[in-house]
């Protein structure tokens, strides 16, 4: 019967981590965003 958690825990995991991987990402897409949109508002001040 251990298989059945491990059918079940594996996936799971698995999922989680790609999930936080694509959680990750997206954050650091938006600061990017954020910095260049700051650099470029400073550009014009200029």
């Amino acid at each position: 019967m251990w298989y059945f958690a491990w059918l079940l825990g594996l996936p799971l995991a698995a999922i989680f981590a790609v999930m936080n991987a694509m959680w990750l990402e997206m954050k650091e897409d938006e600061q990017t965003i954020a910095e260049g949109s700051a650099n470029r508002i400073q550009d014009r001040r200029s």
